[in-house]
């Protein structure tokens, strides 16, 4: 954009006239240097610092403002900058303008003439002085003056740099592009901590703000947790503050490990993820910018109490162990104001001390007392098994043209001795936040092992038995270790199906890794993609062979008031059939999903239509048989 004085009068000439004053004022570049090679020109470039840094990534992005009284200088400045790869400018030759300009719109750098009518470029440096803003801007002062005093004045007054008309044109580009990059580094610095790099308490609370009139507008929940180094002080006045600024940055990448894994998850916005800060002393903070419920927030919460815990030995002295505490205060409900939502975060984390080490606590007690209670089902369910609460359970999978059951389905129960039934989903984020999944993967093939061999010697005919993996908690290498061993106990493995969740974490794995699922498949196990349409997609069969396809329940839900639900599933049976692969349908609760899967020609489903889970002996005894041909469904109006 170019801002010019339209109230300044401008004198015609006539075309000698405008000839020869071109040949005799100055102009900014000396004749011949307007133009410079391309291979110049790549070396004054924005993005050829010989010096990188991420601070200084957007340099082409930055706002360059000239203000010289001659439009032909500001013309050729432009193209030139332009074509050495920067993209935004703003101009004026009216002097009496520049500082207005500037306040409206800060600039990265200033090229300012001095020699100007009106006001000199000495006036606009003296007001940019007095101005607790415009005094950071970067000044690059070009003039035609040989006048010494007149550069030393200029510097006085605060410019970075000083160039005299002629200016060559090289060595603009170089002095633009490390001011540019000098002052990025020193934003840079500003927000940021010195001792972990981390975005420090400056950034924290303008970022606040940002996720706070985010999540007004779109009316979600959030949440600012603060997490506390406990007893720092001590280690720091036993063994020295070295010992404790290497302990705050193990820590420091411990946690921003576990933060990066939230991104793009349900604690994400669609244009913000969770970001970590390091305030001063003991203390890190955490920006959710979008909390779906409290059951997320807690499973995270105890995620980084386990991450944040670290351990460290000095020669001939015990493992010392260091944990961490968390204070969680909750937008909006325990307010929209950054201030104190930032305070309220901060009591919760000292009562949470207060209360004791490696604790959290929420600023609201409602939210406190179920998260308290989600921490406590999280410590239990390490005792779950040995207290034989967790129970393994099957249902049924039906061929849909014949209503006959092809597979079976396992399912996870967990009855507390409160006597609430935990499973599902619950149980999942359980089992992930305690770190017990692979744990519970473990005992389930276990006790699928132990029912198979109760079929067999009933005499019953065996029938194939799917078990759910997620790859974000189990290396395929491991679960392969699982399937080998459920073989070694007598299970064929053409009668176990590995359902497989979140696999596109298969791209990001070691070839090795990538190379035990296509070893499963040629070991005979069936392989299927879980939660097709959720956790994986269209782009996912490409990546990972499979045997099956199993369509999210969701899908099902609301099929009746969806038309683009029932298109979808219509396109993924489509292409089900077309790759060849088997497409089941999950969630079937009532006769209208069964009408709908079986008119358009679904292979399989599952659901609560076909009955409930049922034990290893409930189980075989209602569908299995002895010649191999299963039991038929029986649907709601049918008889034998």
């Amino acid at each position: 954009m170019q801002y010019t004085d339209t109230n300044r009068p401008k004198e015609r000439m006539s075309g000698d006239s405008e000839l020869d004053a071109l040949t005799t004022q100055p102009t900014i570049f000396a004749r011949g240097e307007d133009k410079i090679s391309e291979r110049a020109l790549r070396a004054l470039s924005p993005q050829e610092m010989l010096w990188r840094h991420s601070s200084v990534a957007g340099l082409s992005d930055a706002l360059i403002m000239m203000v010289d009284d001659e439009v032909l200088n500001i013309e050729m400045t432009e193209a030139f900058l332009i074509e050495a790869g920067y993209k935004h400018f703003v101009n004026t030759d009216a002097p009496e303008l520049a500082v207005p300009m500037m306040r409206k719109e800060l600039p990265a750098v200033l090229l300012l003439d001095l020699s100007m009518p009106k006001v000199s470029g000495l006036d606009i440096l003296a007001t940019m002085r007095d101005d607790p803003v415009l005094r950071h801007v970067p000044v690059i002062v070009l003039t035609s003056s040989i006048d010494p005093h007149v550069k030393l004045k200029a510097l006085e007054m605060g410019a970075m740099d000083f160039l005299s008309k002629p200016v060559d044109p090289t060595e603009l580009g170089l002095r633009i592009r490390n001011t540019l990059a000098a002052s990025a580094y020193r934003d840079y610095l500003s927000q940021h901590d010195g001792l972990t790099g981390l975005p420090n308490k400056q950034r924290y609370h303008r970022e606040v703000a940002v996720a706070l009139a985010a999540a007004k507008v779109e009316g979600y929940h959030g949440a600012l947790l603060h997490v506390g180094v406990d007893a720092l002080g001590r280690i720091n006045d036993a063994l020295g503050r070295s010992i404790g600024d290497q302990l705050l940055q193990r820590i420091s990448k411990r946690l921003a490990s576990c933060v990066q894994t939230e991104w793009g998850g349900e604690l994400s916005s669609e244009h913000h993820n969770p970001t970590l800060y390091r305030f001063d002393g003991d203390e890190f903070a955490i920006i959710v910018p979008r909390m779906d419920g409290v059951h997320s927030a807690a499973a995270f919460i105890n995620k980084l109490l386990e991450d944040a815990t670290v351990s460290f030995r000095r020669h001939g002295s015990p493992e010392l162990f260091v944990t961490s505490s968390v204070g969680v205060s909750v937008f909006p409900i325990d307010g929209m104001d950054p201030d104190i939502l930032t305070r309220n975060a901060g009591l919760a984390l000292r009562h949470a001390k207060q209360a004791g080490p490696h604790r959290y606590e929420f600023f609201s007690p409602k939210f406190n007392e179920l998260a308290q209670s989600r921490l406590d089902l999280s410590a239990e369910l390490r005792h779950a098994i040995s207290r034989d609460e967790i129970e393994l359970l099957y249902e049924p999978r039906v061929e849909l043209a014949t209503g006959r059951v092809v597979a079976a389905q396992s399912v996870l129960r967990w009855r507390h001795t409160s006597g609430r039934i935990i499973e599902g989903d619950e149980l999942t984020e359980l089992a992930g936040s305690s770190e017990m999944d692979v744990a519970l993967l473990e005992w389930q093939f276990e006790e699928l092992s132990k029912h198979a061999r109760n079929w067999r010697a009933a005499g019953l005919h065996p029938i194939p038995v799917g078990i759910s993996a997620s790859l974000a908690n189990i290396r395929p290498s491991d679960l392969g270790h699982l399937a080998d061993a459920t073989i070694a106990a007598g299970m064929e493995a053409r009668h176990l199906t590995l359902e497989l969740q979140h696999v596109g974490v298969i791209d990001r794995l070691p070839a090795r890794e990538t190379m035990e699922m296509a070893a499963l498949r040629k070991k005979g196990f069936r392989l299927a993609i879980d939660r097709f349409g959720s956790t994986s997609s269209v782009a996912h069969l490409r990546s990972l062979l499979c045997d099956e396809i199993k369509v999210e329940a969701s899908f099902l839900r609301d099929l009746g008031r969806d038309a683009t639900l029932q298109a979808m599933l219509l396109g993924i049976g489509d292409l089900a059939r077309r790759l060849r692969l088997t497409c089941v349908a999950c969630g079937i609760d009532t006769a209208a999903h069964l009408a709908f899967l079986k008119k358009n020609g679904w292979d399989q489903g599952q659901g609560r239509l076909f009955g409930e889970p049922l034990s290893g002996l409930a189980f075989a005894a209602r569908w299995l048989t002895r010649s191999g041909k299963t039991h038929r469904v029986l649907l709601p109006g049918e008889s034998e």
